[in-house]
């Protein structure tokens, strides 16, 4: 003890142990390192593992955000794309001479033997049965059937369905049948000698009282001229897009169409579409 007061005394007075000193700190450091580093390799790893538990909650919570977004982002997409059909039918209705309404479209039915759609307009909007429909680049069909709040429309795509037309550029009429199919109509009784080609563009008419007359209703897209046959074979493609149209118009005729009074009971007449 007494010795060890000496060497402290000596030591602090003349630091005559400083050497003595560092030379044991250098001795005991790696026994030092060695000992601490559990706790430090254990700190290490509670560090990594907080660290990547982060960076997965983080990752997560990205992913939530993005999905979202490109919910948010499909629905500002529909919502673009509903505005420019509007903004088309607005632009076609300001175009008319003939009362339009925007319907909306409820239900659509392309079973082959029946092509109908369920608007959201009905006897109280003034609808009436044999009512033109249209859209902003076309013809889509006739309202068929009447009820206080909606109605059922004939697609002119429906077999039952028949509307008078003319080739734009001849002028040749014909009648365009439905066929079932929503991209084909078919074009009757035009003689192998008439002047129709692909591309032409065929209008209403005007004729049967129903339909104004020059309203788009379709493009020829094949015309075939069998050899021997009274007529040849030419089908068409409307232009309405009738598995794709989700608004329509309802025309009121400039010359008052047909009597809503006289319509009634008339909904399932001989000539759908003027036919």
């Amino acid at each position: 003890m007494v010795l060890s007061l000496v060497l402290m005394t000596l030591d602090h007075r003349h630091h005559h142990l400083q050497q003595v000193k560092s030379t044991l700190a250098l001795l005991v450091y790696p026994i030092q390192y060695l000992a601490d580093l559990p706790v430090r390799g254990g700190y290490w790893v509670v560090e990594q593992f907080s660290s990547h538990q982060s960076l997965i909650a983080e990752n997560r919570q990205l992913r939530e955000e993005q999905l979202k977004l490109r919910g948010l982002l499909l629905r500002f997409e529909a919502l673009e794309t509903e505005n420019e059909r509007l903004r088309a039918l607005l632009d076609t209705s300001s175009r008319l001479r003939e009362q339009v309404v925007i319907a909306e479209l409820l239900a659509v039915d392309l079973d082959p033997f029946r092509q109908q759609i369920l608007v959201n307009k009905g006897r109280i909007h003034g609808v009436y049965p044999g009512q033109p429909v249209i859209n902003a680049v076309g013809v889509v069909g006739q309202v068929l059937e009447v009820n206080t709040l909606h109605s059922v429309a004939l697609l002119i795509s429906d077999p039952s369905h028949a509307l008078p037309v003319q080739v734009n550029r001849t002028g040749l009429r014909t009648l365009a049948v439905g066929t079932g199919n929503p991209e084909r109509l078919s074009l009757r009784f035009i003689p192998p000698s008439e002047d129709i080609e692909p591309g032409d563009i065929i209008s209403t008419s005007g004729l049967g009282g129903r339909f104004p007359a020059d309203y788009p209703v379709a493009r020829v897209i094949r015309v075939d001229r069998p050899s021997g046959e009274p007529f040849a074979v030419v089908d068409a493609q409307p232009m309405a897009h009738l598995d794709r149209s989700r608004e329509v118009l309802l025309l009121w005729p400039a010359d008052g169409g047909s009597d809503p009074q006289q319509e009634q009971g008339d909904t399932h007449g001989t000539e759908h579409g003027d036919g």
